[in-house]
Order: C-alpha cells, then sequence, then structure tokens
C-alpha cells in the first residue's frame, strides 16, 4: 500500500474536498494557469515520487477545458514518477459518443479513453455511464459505479405502497428495473425515439401507471426535453404525483427553470457528480452526495481491496455477503 495522495482540477472543488473528508486526507493543491496563447498549464504542487495519486476532475462545462486540464494532470503525476495513478471522473460526459449512427462520424467515448491511457491514467473510477458499454472502451480497468442505493436510500422516507418507478426509455430500463427492487415497486418505461439532442419523441408508456405516484429515473438530464415529454405522457395517464430521480444533473440551459416550472412536478433528485450553481437550485431540487461512495472506491482501490460490491445491484443488506 503506497501513500495516497489527491488532487482535484478546477471542474468541481466541492467535491474532491468532500471526498478528501471522507477518507481523512489533505486535498493537495493543484496550480492551473493560461497563457496568452490560450493553453493551459498545470502543476501538482505536492509529492507523487512513489505515492498512490488520484486525481479528481468531473467533466462539467466547459467540458474541453476541464479535459484537457486532466489529460495534462495525468501527464504530470506520470513525469513525477507516481507509483499509480487513478482518474476519478465522477460524470464522464464523452460517454454518449458510443457508437458510429451517422457517416463519417467520430466515436468520442473511445478516443477519450484513450486519451486518458496515453496521459497515464493507470485506472479509472467512473459513476453511472450514460452508455455502459463505453466501460469496454478503456485499456485499463474501470470501476464503474452508481448512485442506485444513494438514491434508493433518499426515496425510502416515503410512503411507496402506491409507488411506481418509470424510466424514461427502453435503454435505461434496466437500470430502473434494478432500483424499482430496491425500492419494492414496479417499473414502467416509455417508448422513446430521440429526433435530435433536444428534442425526444415519447409514443405511449409501457405499464401501468394510472392512479400511482411515479418516481422517474433518468442517468442524467441535460436539455430536460425528455422529461417535459414524458411529464405530458405521465399526465395523460392519469398519475396521481411525480418525483424526478437522475445521477447527473446536467441542466443544459434553462433545463432546472422549466423543470421546476411544471406545477405537477413535485421534487427533482440528483446526485454532485457535477456542480449545479446557486441561482439555479429551487425548493424542487434536492442534491444527494456521492462523495462516501468514491472516496470508499478510492480507499479499497488503495488498499487492494474489492470494488465490486460497491458498483453491481447488490441490496445494502446482502453486501457482507458478497464481499
Amino acid at each position: 500500500m503506497n501513500p495516497i495522495a489527491v488532487f482535484a482540477g478546477s471542474s468541481h472543488p466541492q467535491l474532491a474536498q468532500e471526498i478528501c473528508i471522507q477518507l481523512g486526507v489533505p486535498l493537495q493543491p493543484t496550480s492551473v494557469k493560461r497563457f496568452s496563447n490560450d493553453c493551459l498549464e498545470v502543476q501538482l504542487q505536492a509529492n507523487c515520487r512513489e505515492q498512490d495519486v488520484f486525481l479528481i476532475q468531473t467533466l462539467s462545462g466547459p467540458v474541453q477545458d476541464h479535459l484537457v486540464e486532466l489529460l495534462l494532470m495525468l501527464d504530470a503525476a506520470r513525469g513525477a514518477s507516481a507509483a499509480r495513478i487513478t482518474a476519478v471522473i465522477p460524470h464522464y460526459a464523452y460517454a454518449r459518443s458510443d457508437k458510429k449512427d451517422a457517416p463519417r462520424i467520430s466515436i468520442g467515448g473511445r478516443l477519450v479513453a484513450d486519451l486518458l491511457a496515453t496521459a497515464g491514467a493507470n485506472r479509472v473510477v467512473t459513476m453511472t455511464l450514460h452508455s455502459p458499454q463505453v466501460h469496454g472502451f478503456f485499456s485499463v480497468p474501470v470501476d464503474h459505479l452508481h448512485a442506485l442505493g444513494e438514491l434508493a436510500a433518499y426515496f425510502q422516507r416515503y410512503d411507496l405502497s402506491n409507488a411506481v418507478v418509470v424510466s424514461p426509455d427502453l435503454g435505461n430500463a434496466k437500470a430502473a428495473a434494478a432500483f424499482a427492487r430496491r425500492l419494492g415497486t414496479p417499473v414502467a418505461a416509455g417508448a422513446k425515439e430521440r429526433i435530435s439532442d433536444t428534442k425526444v419523441h415519447i409514443s405511449a408508456i409501457i405499464g401501468d401507471v394510472r392512479g400511482r405516484d411515479v418516481i422517474v429515473l433518468d442517468d442524467e438530464i441535460a436539455s430536460g426535453g425528455s422529461m417535459i415529454e414524458l411529464l405530458a405522457h405521465l399526465r395523460s395517464n392519469g398519475v396521481r404525483s411525480i418525483r424526478i430521480a437522475c445521477t447527473h444533473g446536467i441542466f443544459a440551459g434553462s433545463a432546472l427553470e422549466r423543470l421546476s416550472a411544471e406545477a405537477d412536478l413535485s421534487e427533482i433528485v440528483c446526485t454532485n457528480t457535477l456542480p449545479i450553481a446557486g441561482h439555479q437550485l429551487s425548493d424542487k431540487v434536492t442534491v444527494l452526495s456521492v462523495a462516501p461512495a468514491l472516496a470508499e472506491a478510492m480507499r479499497r482501490i488503495n488498499n487492494g481491496e474489492s470494488v465490486s460490491a460497491l458498483f453491481h445491484d447488490v441490496p445494502k443488506g446482502d453486501r457482507a455477503a458478497a464481499e
């Protein structure tokens, strides 16, 4: 077990600090400079030699700046003779670019995975990839965590006797079914067709939602277009109440404002894998911390222990048996 050294980029310092508090280690300083020609320079301002180095950087906007910053941090740690370098990327933004679905189109998810390994990452920790197959793009080990436990623990405070978990589309139905098992509720799904990055069409709701308390589960909310379309269908199907849960609250543009304005939407629950500006928050928004889960994964990696119990769909009561 090598001594642990944790550094963070500029994308989400609050989450990095929370993780370090959980680990009981200091967050080491990082200097990021921008030259007059707009190039970035990164310096890790603490010893890395023979250290187990963790670099925390979520890919929030501006995504390209934060990605290059992470690549430079990885290069700096490798040049400083770190024993092992783990990139902790709570939100891997390029997971949407996972296939060639148009002529001559780039597959950013794979390219960025290659860039991270080339820059010096020996391991990656991430959470709730938009497309799970992106896990296979990496040539280094990846610990793919999820936030179903944190989200389920929050919703268990409500009366769930009349609840149903709804996935906005069939692609997310597996995660929704796992979430429903944790809550002990049935599951339903929307039949969704994506028209563009911001426009979708939902033709039907598959499953019984009439008169039910709905919890909509998605991996991320970006423009909010899918959710607003789904809300209209849920209303027409006569649901009793609606809450939304997601891991990554991207909330691009006015998405959070638009969703909060929906009168029959009771609550929007997300995690802090991405920073949310204070002016965007409303009394409908609840943000849960994933710092304990990320810190535990980092602790286990440093100790050479199994991380699998943190990302497999294992109910909390059965985790000890699984390990």
